[in-house]
């Protein structure tokens, strides 16, 4: 099987895994499945004679040991938090093998979902943000990669930046003068500076609908790779200002109080209002950097799936920035190029 260890071909690796850990013999079926923004592929492989499979492609060999997705995956359970197990793996073909936790996501049933059972995931959801930060503080450890990781005034305004660049120039085809750039940069400044100023705790850094799935009536966390440091408010934020689910505002009052309520229950009283105001000013920081991922994808990955969900965080950026006074002239600056929100 060497040379099949070496070679490009995405089914070669796939059939070299199989054949390595035995499932060949198990007349295994491959399923191609629907990727994320990544680099990854994945496929699952079902036998006729047991649970299937995911196995994860990179784009190349692996070095597991070193590998963010298992670093923080052993964290995640130690918290522990409800995310799939490392069933295997290969450096050579580059391949994770995991549960699969089916095709379900947040996002896809509350299509069907009752009120009650979308109230009841979206309270699971934020408990388990709450439980995210609480174990989390109590495990900080410079072993695990996200505590080496923040979001800090260059990563906050690079992404911000990355809005400017990729939304405003590259998606909408306008131009800053040299003054707009010089007043956004000052309102950027402002933003990031309160932002990374907070005390920081552990974040997912992309929680939201589309990285819950919903497996054996509960849910379950994926895509964490990613997490680091950052404001309390940031995983709250990317769940109840999803670009891809709409969040009534009664809804989204009662989830942030609930959260608090849990927050309370530790002793870690907070101010709504002090919270509800540092949660609008992540918001708005977020949904502009969403707004950049968008741009990007539809224009230089040439993906457009995500243009659908661009009206939906528009709204949210505009609620932010009519709410606050001191986002008027933020507001001036990007209104003169995105109409949606004059």
């Amino acid at each position: 099987m060497s040379n099949l260890r070496t070679t490009d071909g995405v089914r070669d690796r796939i059939d070299a895994y199989l054949q390595d850990s035995g499932l060949t013999a198990r007349n295994a079926r491959v399923v191609p499945l629907t990727g994320d923004a990544s680099d990854r592929k994945y496929f699952r492989i079902i036998t006729g004679d047991g649970p299937s499979i995911v196995l994860a492609l990179h784009a190349g060999p692996i070095d597991f040991a070193t590998l963010p997705f298992a670093n923080v995956g052993t964290l995640m359970q130690q918290i522990p938090l409800p995310v799939p197990a490392i069933l295997g793996h290969s450096d050579a073909l580059g391949i994770v093998a995991l549960q699969d936790l089916g095709d379900v996501t947040l996002q896809a049933h509350l299509g069907a979902a009752s009120a009650s059972e979308h109230a009841a995931l979206y309270r699971e959801a934020v408990a388990l943000v709450e439980q995210l930060q609480r174990r989390g503080e109590e495990l900080r450890s410079d072993a695990y990669l996200p505590y080496r990781m923040a979001f800090d005034v260059e990563k906050l305004t690079w992404e911000l930046d990355f809005f400017a660049k990729h939304f405003i120039e590259g998606y909408r085809g306008a131009l800053f003068s040299a003054a707009e750039r010089e007043e956004l940069a000052a309102e950027w400044h402002a933003i990031v500076e309160e932002l990374a100023a907070e005390p920081p705790v552990l974040c997912h850094r992309d929680y939201h609908s589309r990285n819950l799935m919903l497996s054996e009536g509960s849910l379950h966390i994926i895509d964490f790779q990613d997490a680091r440091m950052g404001p309390d408010t940031y995983d709250l934020v990317s769940l109840l200002r999803d670009s891809y689910v709409d969040i009534t505002d009664r809804d989204l009052d009662e989830l942030i109080a609930y959260f608090l309520a849990l927050k309370t229950r530790d002793g870690a009283a907070a101010s709504p209002d002090e919270f509800r105001r540092r949660f609008d000013l992540m918001a708005l920081q977020r949904n502009l950097k969403a707004l950049g991922t968008f741009g990007y994808q539809t224009i230089t990955r040439r993906n457009t799936v995500y243009i659908q969900y661009i009206p939906r965080t528009l709204r949210y950026a505009r609620t932010n920035l009519d709410k606050y006074p001191r986002f008027a002239r933020l507001r001036e600056l990007l209104a003169t190029h995105v109409e949606e929100l004059r």
